[in-house]
């Protein structure tokens, strides 16, 4: 089933996508709903982030094949992470299908990608086994982890380098019962595939990482955790146009453009 949040003239609501037709629901998809009886054409309603979540989590390294690239590229060894880390973003940084990148003009260069797929909670998570991870998963969605890499490497921590206005586009809706190790993500920009990989090709599954975190924090339905991307990211400029497609979700298009 696909599940997307939606503005249609003042309201906001959820809405169930079938074909062409959103059909409005009542209430919160993980919580009680219903269905209301109103439907719209996709087309003419706004797609929204498909969730604001209370916890923002976002795995850093976690694809074997990006570890390996980058090592290369810098004629170093590969250094592989020990264990399932994972960081935080910021509900500021998060727009929807259709909205704007903004590189903030002291911007430098090396502005990049990261497309990813998104775990969406639907039920309250702590200390679960990886076997039992997914059953907490209510969904999943794709995101673009949009990093400045100069800020990255030099700031004391991430909070513009990762988490500045605009850069962590998410959507274009919420996606159930997939399994997260059979799908496929491209990248693409100005309709150039720039990323192409297995989306299970990850060094942790999603399962792993959710048992982890949950030892020690409480995941609440409706939080979102971003699990890695794979590759080498290229740079993106002002003009420019992502899109990152996940096989059986969709694809998350955004327009970049350069603060003046």
């Amino acid at each position: 089933m696909i599940w997307c949040r939606f503005q249609a003239g003042e309201t906001i609501s959820y809405g169930i996508v079938e074909d062409e037709t959103v059909i409005e629901v009542s209430g919160i998809p993980w919580e009680e709903h219903a269905r209301t009886g109103k439907t719209h054409n996709l087309s003419d309603v706004k797609l929204l982030v498909p969730v604001i979540p209370e916890t923002f989590y976002c795995a850093g390294v976690n694809y074997r094949d990006h570890v390996l690239k980058m090592a290369a590229l810098l004629n170093r060894e590969p250094s592989f992470p020990p264990r399932a880390d994972i960081g935080y973003r910021a509900n500021n940084a998060l727009i929807a299908q259709g909205e704007t990148i903004v590189i903030p003009k002291d911007a430098h260069d090396e502005v990049q990608y990261e497309g990813e797929l998104v775990a969406v909670f639907g039920k309250k998570c702590r200390n679960v086994s990886p076997s039992e991870a997914l059953d907490y998963v209510f969904g999943w969605t794709i995101g673009n982890d949009i990093s400045e890499r100069v800020w990255q490497r030099n700031d004391r921590t991430l909070w513009r380098a990762k988490n500045a206005d605009t850069f962590k586009p998410m959507g274009p809706w919420i996606v159930t019962g997939l399994a997260p190790d059979q799908l496929r993500t491209t990248v693409r920009v100005n309709g150039r595939v720039t990323e192409d990989f297995d989306t299970g090709n990850m060094i942790f599954d999603a399962p792993t990482f959710i048992s982890e975190v949950s030892k020690y924090n409480t995941i609440e339905a409706g939080d979102i955790m971003w699990l890695g991307t794979d590759g080498i990211p290229e740079n993106i400029k002002g003009g420019d146009v992502v899109e990152v497609e996940i096989s059986n979700i969709g694809i998350l298009r955004n327009p970049v453009v350069r603060e003046e």
